[in-house]
């Protein structure tokens, strides 16, 4: 069997792994915990309402939009975008056209941190977030 046919597709398989790996091992869990709880109902153990809390809540609570996270992520974003021109500019001089090619991919992270300081000065949720 040639294995050069996984080398074009190794980026396929590994964004599909990280996408399905994680939800895989999330149901996973999911069904030992009611494999668990379907045990101690089947013996006549009482459920604490710890347990039952736990299980009925959402494990990741939604993080409230504020201007200082917005801002944040724009910086991260706008420093990101840097590095990339960086790096274009150490390529330019070895050839032109990959510094030009490497500076449109600095482009895209750039416009959407520039985007997000931009709308963290819009936001109505000024306050940092508290911990």
């Amino acid at each position: 069997m040639d294995l050069g046919i996984l080398v074009p597709l190794a980026p396929f398989l590994m964004v599909a792994a990280i996408v399905i790996v994680p939800a895989w091992l999330r149901t996973r869990e999911r069904r030992e915990m009611q494999a668990t709880v379907r045990a101690a109902i089947d013996k006549g153990q009482p459920l604490p309402p710890e347990l039952i809390e736990a299980l009925s809540k959402d494990v990741r609570p939604k993080v409230a939009s504020s201007s200082h996270r917005d801002m944040r992520i724009g910086v991260v974003l706008l420093f990101v975008a840097g590095g990339v021109a960086l790096t274009a500019w150490a390529l330019g001089g070895i050839n032109d056209y990959a510094m030009y090619g490497t500076l449109a991919g600095a482009a895209i992270p750039g416009m959407i941190g520039l985007a997000f300081v931009i709308l963290s000065f819009f936001n109505p949720n000024k306050r940092p977030p508290e911990v």
